[in-house]
Formats: C-alpha cells, sequence, structure tokens
C-alpha cells in the first residue's frame, strides 16, 4: 500500500484529491495538512510514502515546505497547481530545484472539460513518483548548481559545423535543463529547440522561470522565427516544434505522436531531417518512449546524441529506451551533458 499525505489548504480541493488517491486501490491518504508548516509536521509523524504538495498556501507555501521536507525527512513531491499566473507558477518551479519531483495539474472539478485527464494523470504520476529514492537536500542560493568535478569526455568523432541543439525532456527535467543551461555560459554559439512535456498552461511560466534560474536566454518558439545563437527556444502548449529546410522555427498541431504535442520525436525526426549530423539531439529523463526512434534517426543521420544517464534520470523511460536501441553516443549525468556541449561548440 503506497501511503500519501495531502498538503491543501482548500477543504474542498483536499477531499477530491483524497477521493482520487483512494479510489485506487493501491494507495491510502494517511492524513492532510492545511498549509505547508502543518505538511512539515505531519511527514515527520506520519512518514509518507509520497506527498502531494500545494504550493500557494498561507502561513508557509509549498515552496519553503518542500525545501524544509528535503532537507531534514526526503521523501517523494508532487506538486500540484491550479494557477496559471506566471509568477506562482515560477515559484511552482523553484520547488523543484529545492527537491521536488513532478509537477502536475491540479484537478478542477467532475464537471471541468480536463477533469479525467488531470485526475489520470495525477494518479500516475503519484504512483510512479513513491518509488523514486530521493536524497537529503543542501540549500542552493538562487541560480546556483552543484557543480561536476570531472569533464565529460570528448567524442572520438563528431560534426565541425554543429548549427543547433536539440533537448526533450519529460519528467524530472525541469531541474535538468537548469544544470544544462547553466552550464551552457555566455555566447553559446548556436541556438537551443526544447520540448519539455508539462502540463498546458505551466509552459510560459516555465520558460519564465528557467530564463531567471539558469541565465540562459529562454523564450516560447515563435512560428516562422529564425533562432538565434545563445538563446533557447521552448515549444508552447499543444503545438510540435521542429525546424524548417531554411532553419526556421516550425510549430505545428499536426497528430499528436506517442500521445503527446509537444513530442520530442517530431522536434527530432525535423532535425535530423533538415540538419543531419549539423546538430546535436539530447534526450533526458522522461516516463514513455518519445523521442528514443527520432533520436537514433539523428544518429544515424551522423549527428552527437546523448543521453542522460539512469543514476540521475529521476524516470529512466525514454532515455533508457534510446541507450536499449543504441541511439546514444554518449550517456551522460547532466552536468557533464552541459560541459561537453560547452566544450564540442565552442571549439568546432
Amino acid at each position: 500500500m503506497i501511503t500519501v499525505l495531502i498538503v491543501e489548504d482548500s477543504p474542498s480541493a483536499a477531499e477530491l484529491i483524497r477521493y482520487l488517491i483512494e479510489g485506487d486501490p493501491e494507495m491510502q491518504v494517511v492524513g492532510i495538512a492545511r498549509d505547508g508548516l502543518e505538511g512539515v509536521t505531519a511527514v515527520r509523524l506520519q512518514k509518507p510514502d509520497v506527498i502531494i504538495m500545494d504550493i500557494i498556501m498561507p502561513r508557509m507555501d509549498g515552496f519553503e515546505a518542500t525545501r524544509r521536507i528535503m532537507e531534514a525527512t526526503p521523501t517523494p513531491i508532487v506538486i500540484t497547481s491550479a494557477s496559471w499566473n506566471p509568477g506562482e507558477v515560477e515559484k511552482t518551479f523553484r520547488a523543484l530545484e529545492s527537491g521536488a519531483l513532478a509537477i502536475v495539474a491540479k484537478p478542477m472539478g467532475k464537471g471541468h472539460a480536463d477533469f479525467d485527464r488531470n485526475a489520470r494523470e495525477l494518479v500516475a504520476t503519484v504512483k510512479l513518483m513513491s518509488e523514486i529514492k530521493v536524497v537529503r537536500r543542501r540549500s542552493y542560493s538562487p541560480g546556483t548548481r552543484p557543480q561536476g568535478t570531472v569533464p565529460a569526455a570528448m567524442p572520438r568523432t563528431a560534426p565541425a559545423d554543429i548549427a543547433l541543439v536539440a533537448i526533450v525532456a519529460s519528467t524530472g527535467g525541469p531541474p535538468v535543463l537548469h544544470t544544462i543551461l547553466s552550464g551552457l555560459g555566455e555566447d553559446f554559439p548556436v541556438p537551443v529547440l526544447i520540448v519539455q512535456h508539462i502540463a498546458p498552461g505551466f509552459t510560459r511560466g516555465f520558460v519564465e522561470w528557467l530564463a531567471k534560474a539558469s541565465g540562459f536566454p529562454v523564450r516560447l518558439a515563435v512560428h516562422g522565427e529564425r533562432p538565434l545563437p545563445g538563446q533557447a527556444y521552448v515549444a508552447p502548449d499543444d503545438h510540435h516544434l521542429g525546424v524548417d529546410a531554411h532553419g526556421r522555427l516550425v510549430l505545428s498541431q499536426a497528430a499528436p505522436m506517442n500521445g503527446l504535442r509537444p513530442a520530442g520525436s517530431y522536434l527530432f525526426h525535423s532535425v535530423a531531417q533538415f540538419l543531419g549530423r549539423r546538430a546535436v539531439g539530447v534526450l533526458l529523463t522522461g516516463m514513455g518512449k518519445d523521442g528514443a526512434q527520432e533520436l537514433k534517426e539523428m544518429r544515424d543521420r551522423g549527428a552527437l546524441t546523448l543521453v542522460q544517464d539512469q543514476a540521475s534520470a529521476i524516470v529512466y523511460g525514454m532515455p533508457g529506451e534510446a541507450a536499449r536501441i543504441g541511439a546514444a553516443t554518449q550517456v551522460l549525468p547532466p552536468d557533464k551533458i552541459a560541459s561537453l556541449l560547452a566544450q564540442l561548440i565552442r571549439n568546432k
């Protein structure tokens, strides 16, 4: 039985979440805390397997509660939020910096159009995160990260004319993207395209948080725009992101791939088709297989392909599948992915 603690100041929201969680025979709610301060105490007393944490609460918000829990009693935390306000969404992503594992949209009630989808995602995410072994987190100042001590080995053969880096991430991806972009440094000489699977409505706040936290320029992609060096472009809600034969950004509402839009498969296939060996593909933590086969397509066309290693990935589904089918040129932790990109592309 998976034991769950709910930290939520709205009684109606807390009861709805309890109803959804206890509708699964493998899970049991062991307590409801009304704010972050109660939540910190309840974690110590109840020792749940996983915590469902709201962000905007009185006395102590979910960001501060997450920080304290991960420093004292490390426990898998799933953040829920109903707010699409970019400032509040940014605080939600700061909770990921402090050790929370995932963000899901808070179910809005049975009459809401997205209720069934959000409910399924919440239950599935809580069950999956309960299996993750978390560790005690030290506090880091905003914008800082642990530094790797061993540089990534340079590939024996790599293209000398790399024009673009394409990155795909899902569950656990935001803090990994933060680590990678933070490590690229100023004046990175090529553009970076990013597909991050995330609940609709959170993307703009995610972009603002990622730019501020990493110090790397990040913006939402615009159809027809020509991407600039040293800029990262994120796929907007419900649009695939790719490139065309002229190097311009393409946003498409073509059918979902692997049940997803945006999909990493669309991005990697587009980059493989139009840039071939002149691109780098990076596949990070996440559930499922999105992007794995198309990353192999990139490798088969001569591109350098980097995959996150199992030890650092919160969920090894996507990178694990890529490694299994031979899509990876190298398998590395995030800090070494960043150092390799910085070395390789600056020395091109």
